[in-house]
């Protein structure tokens, strides 16, 4: 941008640096454009040098971020002018202020037209730049040909060419169109023999995207780029500028190789025994350097021969020579270099000669694991993960579990998982599978999922040689003093089904396993008490003969459960308790666990979702299509025809509602666990009426068994059973006709969609847990679950929405608008209108408190899932407390402000009545949570309560509040409240605050249980009418 001359232009520029602060630079820039809206209306004409000062002013304030929406056609019109300066800034203003949809470029189309087809290179060089730049569908259609003719000129200089062969490359990225294959295949082949390395650079990225696109059309271009590396290899006829470090031109080698990965194979001989011999050479040639330079322009040329080399399915010895290189990169200092290498190396998996090769530096690939760089910790996991097998497995899971203990968190649930199914997959025996599971639940038991345990009660359940070890090692794990939750449940499912294999060891009498299982209760929630049930039921089955004093404490835990809140803990209880004065016959009811079905793996397909770049999909597709261990094999498990059955994968153990009836989730294939809709299929028939006394743990049914029941994209239901089906369930003497069996479904469907809008939870719990704290869920439904994550500073917020998409179907027109308060300023990021399947997206929302206030701001959000659109209203818990940090303050610096602070309107009292009684204590940590500190010894009354706290906002400096509670002991439902601070407003609105809080302290509550339904009368009229219909079905 030359500047000469334009004095104007440079005091403007000057101005606007020497502007103070951005409000005196808005003034500045919204006097200038006032002016240059005034001289572009004037009716006394501009002459070519003003128009183009104030065109560049235009631009300058464009740059600065501001808004300029007139102007426009100055800018074009400067395009025909006759001189370089003018057209110059034609160009470059139309090229930055209009995008390619703009109305005004079709005045210019024929103007840059003739530019371009005209002899001056220069006026070529701009409209070509503008047209690149640009790159309208219009454009396309009208300058396409002339680019073309220019590009395919031998009388253009190489600079003109350039920029035709990038121009048209920005074209045809934007309209495929443009370029003729037919007509273009034998050209690309001519631009390819060009010596200047300019337009011979330019003309590759033309190809690459050309047979991106389609490869079949431009086979004739394969030896030219063969060609092309030869010559870069041998540095023939190399300019010395094209030249990087000593490298020649990496940059049209990178391409060159990457045109080449687009062809499926090279068929000539002669080409391929050349191309090898210049991959060759770059193999032999690459080594680190010092010079941080060089070395990115050869590592970039060397990765791109990796890549070919792979693709093009070399000899063992150069693919061995590629790993013995990558294996000197990732023992390397530099960071960038090792990641690089272990990048590569989990690409090399791909290749099934170079297994060996690999596993010679298992070792330095298990020491990166320890790097400070978490990035190249991902990448060795990923790599130590892919390179697994039979032969090394061992090594490798005992060198994760060593590494789980100081991982990162962020990384625990994928390492836990991936060392779960190399495991499974690799286990030399079943005892080291159940070893390393274990260990693993107790080193990770917040990352491990339920899906591994329930492998591990697969096959202890599937192998009986296996079962008095697992329950041996489940009775040493629970003499520790404390284990994890999960490892809790997978001991006591274990113990209450195999303990009496233990009875004749020390320590292992039914009253000690008892004893053992039973001092876990009081520390494990409301989902594990169910299963710790069956396990006092089994034991006491187990006990033969009867032990009286057992029997009672057992009878009394049930009497204590029967009456619980949570349905699913009191209907075992009951069902326990009665089943449990049958005697002798209990052992007939209560049987052994039978053997599961096989299936195949549930974690693996886990890993493969987790997945997310093509170096870690690549390893996982390449493993899964290796032979597996034969040690974790199903035993008696064969087809119904008595042929032997093929060894495979076990199925996941799948886990119902932990609450609501049992047996409608039976009946109905549908249950709700912690808030989501799952599938369980229905257990086949057995001989035993009452099947698994851990009810939770539903057996997988044969394939053609299950009932489907999920949302599909056209009706909003997937695989709900048609009129037909539920003809088949009604009995003979029920059926009705068609009519009312359609009707019947369209009730079905009514009701499954208003079931997939339902709220998981109490929103309003919710929204008050979030309150009192940073991170949460806000909201969830049976689709989606919204958490957020806030940092507060001052008068500042930062929050984080977490939408996480819990199915996998994606969620569309997603829409999410934020309706703030007066007093809080409030910027949310795009939000996407689509979330990918079993993905979570995170939407950044920035917050300023401005003035005190308890209004909250509000969040409307809406999605479609189907053809279900779901809208909720959340408030958001950016409230009143976010902005108070708590202070200490003395007595002499609290006596002397509050003396300060005389009567109304800074200094209010009020006596509250209704409160819910709270001693002192519980007031106390209350306040903390407020971010209140309360300040003892202050006040002579130890009835009574000081608390002092900041408050931050952008229209006050941070404002020092204090606050009194003066309590009766004879009467706790009614206090007096003091509230002082140097604003009136923010006094009163932090003495209501209070107020609202200690009248209605929000408390943790369980929604009511279901009422159980009612029982349909069976008389002929319920036989016609579709609702009584429907009930019996359900």
């Amino acid at each position: 941008m030359a500047l000469s001359g334009m004095r104007g232009l440079s005091v403007f520029i000057s101005d606007i640096r020497n502007c103070p602060n951005k409000e005196q630079e808005r003034l500045r820039v919204d006097k200038e454009l006032g002016n240059i809206r005034t001289r572009f209306k004037s009716e006394k004409g501009l002459t070519h040098y003003e128009k183009k000062k104030y065109v560049w002013k235009m631009l300058y304030i464009h740059m600065l971020g501001y808004d300029v929406d007139f102007g426009h056609m100055e800018a074009v019109s400067l395009i025909s002018a006759p001189k370089y300066p003018e057209k110059q800034v034609g160009y470059i203003v139309t090229s930055s202020l209009l995008n390619e949809n703009h109305d005004f470029l079709r005045l210019a189309i024929n103007t840059v037209r003739n530019d371009i087809i005209g002899r001056n290179e220069t006026f070529q060089c701009l409209a070509l730049t503008m047209v690149g730049n640009i790159g309208g569908r219009e454009f396309s259609e009208s300058l396409a040909p002339d680019v073309q003719k220019l590009l395919i000129s031998s009388s253009c200089r190489p600079l003109v060419r350039k920029k035709a062969a990038l121009c048209l490359l920005r074209l045809y990225r934007k309209n495929p169109d443009v370029v003729n294959i037919d007509g273009w295949a034998d050209r690309m082949a001519q631009l390819l023999d060009e010596r200047d390395l300019g337009v011979l650079t330019s003309s590759t990225s033309l190809l690459v995207a050309l047979v991106s696109n389609n490869h079949e059309a431009y086979w004739s271009c394969l030896p030219k780029c063969v060609k092309i590396l030869e010559r870069l290899a041998r540095n023939q006829d190399i300019p010395q500028e094209y030249t990087y470090y000593g490298i020649p031109s990496p940059w049209l080698q990178v391409k060159a190789m990457r045109a080449l990965q687009y062809f499926p194979t090279i068929e000539d001989p002669n080409i391929r025994r050349s191309l090898f011999e210049v991959l060759q050479r770059i193999l032999m040639g690459t080594d680190v350097v010092k010079n941080v330079n060089k070395n990115n322009a050869s590592h970039a040329v060397l990765f791109e021969a990796l890549a070919l080399v792979m693709h093009l399915d070399a000899e063992k010895e150069m693919m061995s020579q590629c790993v013995a290189l990558l294996g000197k990169f990732i023992a390397v200092r530099e960071p960038n270099i090792r990641y690089l290498g272990l990048e590569n190396m989990s690409r090399m998996l791909m290749v099934t000669d170079v297994h060996d090769s690999i596993k010679r530096h298992q070792a330095q690939i298990i020491t990166s694991l320890k790097d400070p760089d978490i990035s190249i910790r991902r990448r060795a996991l990923d790599l130590l993960y892919g390179m697994c097998d039979v032969s090394n497995a061992k090594d490798i899971v005992e060198e994760l579990l060593q590494y789980l203990s100081a991982a990162d968190f962020a990384m625990r649930e994928e390492l836990s998982l991936k060392a779960a199914i190399l495991a499974e997959k690799f286990a030399p025996d079943l005892s080291w599978y159940v070893d390393v599971i274990l260990q693993l639940i107790d080193k990770a038991g917040d990352f491990v999922s339920d899906d591994i345990w329930f492998r591990v009660v697969q096959f202890v359940t599937n192998n009986e040689d296996l079962q008095p070890y697992a329950a041996a090692k489940a009775r040493e794990y629970l003499d520790k003093p404390a284990i994890h939750e999960t490892m809790v449940k997978v001991s006591a499912y274990l113990l209450g089904e195999y303990s009496h294999l233990l009875a004749r060891r020390p320590g292992c009498s039914p009253k000690e396993i008892f004893s053992v299982i039973h001092e876990k209760l009081p520390t494990v929630s409301t989902t594990t008490i169910p299963i710790l049930l069956s396990t006092y039921a089994k034991i006491l089955m187990h006990t033969q003969p009867a032990d009286p004093e057992l029997q009672k404490i057992v009878w009394a835990i049930f009497n204590k459960y029967e009456s619980c809140i949570d349905v699913e803990i009191q209907q075992r209880a009951v069902e326990y308790f009665a089943l449990s004065k049958k005697g002798a016959a209990l052992m007939d009811i209560l049987a052994e666990m039978p053997k599961f079905p096989e299936r195949q793996s549930a974690l693996l397909k886990k890993a493969e979702d987790a997945e997310v770049d093509s170096a870690e999909q690549s390893a996982i597709k390449l493993r899964a299509q290796q032979q597996m261990s034969n040690a974790l094999v199903v035993t008696d498990q064969r087809p119904a025809n008595g042929a032997p059955q093929t060894v495979g994968e076990l199925s996941l153990v799948k886990i119902p509602s932990m609450s609501g009836d049992q047996h409608a989730s039976t009946d109905q294939g549908l249950s709700q666990a912690n808030g989501t809709l799952t599938t369980v299929d229905p257990q086949p028939a057995s001989v035993d009426l009452l099947g698994d006394l851990l009810g939770p743990l539903a057996i997988e049914g044969p394939p053609g068994a299950a009932v489907q029941f999920e949302l599909n994209a056209v009706s909003g239901l997937e695989g709900v059973p048609s009129s037909a089906d539920y003809a088949a369930i009604v009995p003979v003497g029920e059926q009705t006709n068609t009519v009312q069996l359609m009707n019947l479904l369209e009730h079905v469907l009514m009701y499954n969609a208003m079931l997939f809008k339902q709220p998981i939870g109490n929103i309003n719990e919710r929204f008050y847990a979030l309150c009192l704290k940073d991170s949460g869920v806000l909201y969830e439904d049976p689709n989606i679950q919204i958490g957020i994550k806030a940092e507060w500073r001052a008068h500042q917020g930062r929050l984080v929405l977490f939408l996480g998409n819990k199915n996998t179907s994606p969620l569309v027109s997603v829409q999410a608008l934020i309706l703030p308060p007066v007093h809080l300023k409030i910027e949310l990021s795009l939000v996407p209108e689509t979330i990918p399947p079993r993905a979570q997206v995170q939407c950044p929302l920035e917050l300023m408190n401005l003035h005190p206030s308890r209004d909250v701001a509000v969040l409307e959000f809406s999605y479609k899932f189907g053809t279900n659109m779901v809208n909720v209203k959340l408030r958001l818990p950016a409230v009143l407390n976010k902005f108070l940090q708590p202070i200490s303050v003395s007595a002499e610096e609290f006596f002397l402000q509050w003396r300060s602070l005389s009567g109304p309107p800074l200094k209010l009292q009020e006596v509250v009545r209704g409160v819910k009684p709270l001693s002192l204590t519980e007031m106390t940590s209350l306040f903390n949570s407020f971010r209140l500190t309360v300040c003892p010894g202050l006040d002579p009354n130890p009835n009574n309560l000081v608390a002092s706290t900041t408050f931050y906002s952008e229209s006050t400096r941070p404002m020092l509040c204090l606050i009194r509670i003066e309590t009766d002991p004879a009467d706790l439902t009614q206090l007096r409240m003091t509230v002082a601070s140097g604003d009136p407003t923010l006094t009163f609105e932090l003495k209501e605050f209070i107020k609202e809080q200690l009248v209605s302290i929000p408390t943790a509550s369980r929604p009511p249980a279901p009422a159980p339904p009612a029982a349909q009368p069976t008389n002929p009229a319920a036989l016609t009418d579709p609702g009584a219909l429907l009930a019996g079905l359900l």
